[in-house]
């Protein structure tokens, strides 16, 4: 049923899609021939009626209904509500037939985790894949009426061969009101849980990998049902095509062709046929009626979903793998390019034309550049000294003026900021030193003169408090520290690269 024509739009070419137009199966022409000649028909009849049936007098009452209708019928926004519903649908028919239950995938699991060559491996390797077939149909006759009308009864899918006899006895003595589509999936497991205790399944992660790609096919099949299941908003579906019907019934009249001896506004001409009425009929109307189509692809029109064909060689196909192809290899033989550096297949004459066109290396691959636009430059900084004290990053981060005024708030605060961000506080300093383990009241005996870290710089004096003088803190007794090592600090870096940032309290510059 699925109108295919692919091979005729391979190229572009002029007029490439005009060959499409003469197509009638599954055209737009076989959806909308009725409604177009019924649009027609009530136009050309009131259009008849407006010329020989009224007195002059309704005429003109006539008229004036035609530009009311006229003037209005723009407000209803066809083009915006139906071309977010075509969207959706369409974007719902695709998800739908990505959800189809094909048992490609499963059966090369089954064909590579269920082993054995006699006779109960075979029976094993078959009637798993009979499940899964049985499991697709079951869910497709419930949602497709080409598939029920090919199934209609449990008894023709026994006849069928998908189902034996007394797999259908417990499947109808299982007590359930709901769709049983599912069984087959549990006698799949139950089936490969024997398996696996025969050791037909070797091992645990085969029988993990078989679960796990029957619960994808397990899954295709119930979004099936809940697409079947649950559709667009009832809503939804009604706006839009209430909105189209009125848009043109408004149209029926308002693009009636008036007597241009009235005067009126753009009723210059008088013609019979309303073209462009007819082609916007067709526009919009035919984008309802792919919408209609597409809405439920599981019946029986051009472009609906070829399930039964779907079904047939899915089964077929299944157990063609499972069974005949099953340990069935060719003899292992080198390639023809066993011993050749550059492996390539040959060409026909027709795509010999394709050796002579290089292969891509990059949209950047034939930029070329000057000679002097390829020479690395240097970064700022490099040309300073190798000696010279670099700048401190925050100052290098401030603008040059904040940093210059010696009595500035600057100059009050980096040294501050400098000793709290410093890697050695007092604290540390004075436990590090020897004589900080001195008893109370003695006098320490140390040769720490001085903090630990000497950059080799004098630390700014701080301000005067402007303030009422303060009390000094009294400090509080420490216990006596824990006894350690003395460990010696390393001796002083040299001067870090030029191009690397100066860590704050790393390195102290002169503010005057």
């Amino acid at each position: 049923m699925t109108v295919t024509y692919t091979a005729r739009v391979a190229n572009a070419r002029f007029g490439g899609f005009s060959k499409l137009l003469l197509l009638w199966r599954g055209s737009i022409y076989k959806l909308l021939w009725r409604e177009l000649l019924c649009f027609l028909g009530l136009y050309m009849a009131l259009s008849a009626a407006y010329r020989f049936v009224l007195t002059e007098e309704q005429k003109r009452y006539f008229e004036k209904l035609v530009l009311y209708c006229d003037r209005y019928a723009s407000l209803i926004p066809v083009s915006f509500v139906l071309g977010f519903y075509v969207t959706l649908v369409v974007h719902r028919w695709w998800n739908q037939y990505l959800s189809m239950p094909l048992t490609d995938a499963l059966m090369c699991v089954v064909v590579g985790t269920v082993h054995g060559r006699d006779e109960r491996g075979r029976l094993y390797r078959r009637t798993l894949m009979r499940y899964a077939g049985l499991s697709g149909v079951l869910i497709l006759r419930s949602v497709s009426t080409a598939v029920f009308k090919r199934f209609p009864t449990i008894d023709h899918v026994v006849e069928a061969g998908f189902m034996t006899r007394e797999e259908r006895k417990k499947f109808e003595n299982l007590n359930s009101s709901y769709n049983k589509y599912w069984v087959p999936c549990v006698w799949f497991c139950n089936l490969a849980a024997q398996a696996r205790r025969e050791g037909r399944i070797r091992d645990n992660g085969a029988f993990k990998l078989l679960l796990e790609e029957l619960n994808v096919f397990r899954s295709k099949c119930g979004m099936l049902f809940h697409y079947d299941w649950i559709s667009v908003p009832l809503v939804y579906t009604q706006v839009v095509t209430i909105a189209v019907y009125s848009y043109f019934l408004a149209c029926l009249i308002g693009r009636q062709f008036l007597d241009p001896a009235q005067g009126y506004k753009d009723h210059d001409l008088d013609l019979c046929v309303p073209i462009f009425t007819l082609l916007q009929f067709f526009f919009y109307a035919g984008w309802l009626k792919v919408a209609e189509q597409l809405i439920n692809p599981f019946g029986e029109d051009d472009d609906d979903f070829e399930t039964n064909f779907l079904i047939d060689r899915c089964f077929q196909v299944s157990m063609l793998a499972v069974d005949e192809m099953y340990d069935d290899l060719a003899m292992l033989e080198k390639d023809l390019y066993w011993d050749a550096a550059e492996a390539r297949a040959p060409y026909t004459a027709a795509t010999a034309f394709l050796l002579q066109q290089p292969s891509f290396q990059g949209s950047t691959f034939d930029i070329t550049l000057a000679k002097e636009d390829m020479q690395f430059q240097r970064q700022d900084g490099l040309d300073a000294l190798p000696n010279e004290p670099h700048g401190d990053f925050l100052q290098r981060l401030l603008p040059v003026g904040a940093s210059m005024g010696t009595g500035g708030l600057l100059a009050r605060r980096v040294p501050l900021l400098r000793r709290k961000n410093s890697c050695v506080s007092e604290e540390s300093m004075a436990a590090s030193c020897a004589c900080a383990g001195a008893p109370d009241g003695a006098v320490p005996e140390c040769g720490c003169e001085g903090p630990l870290l000497d950059l080799g710089q004098p630390e700014p004096e701080s301000e005067p408090p402007t303030g009422p003088e303060s009390p000094a803190p009294v400090p509080a007794p420490r216990a006596p520290a824990e006894p350690f090592t003395v460990v010696p600090l390393p001796g002083t870096r040299g001067p870090a690269p030029p191009w690397l940032p100066s860590p704050i309290g790393e390195e102290e510059e002169s503010l005057a």
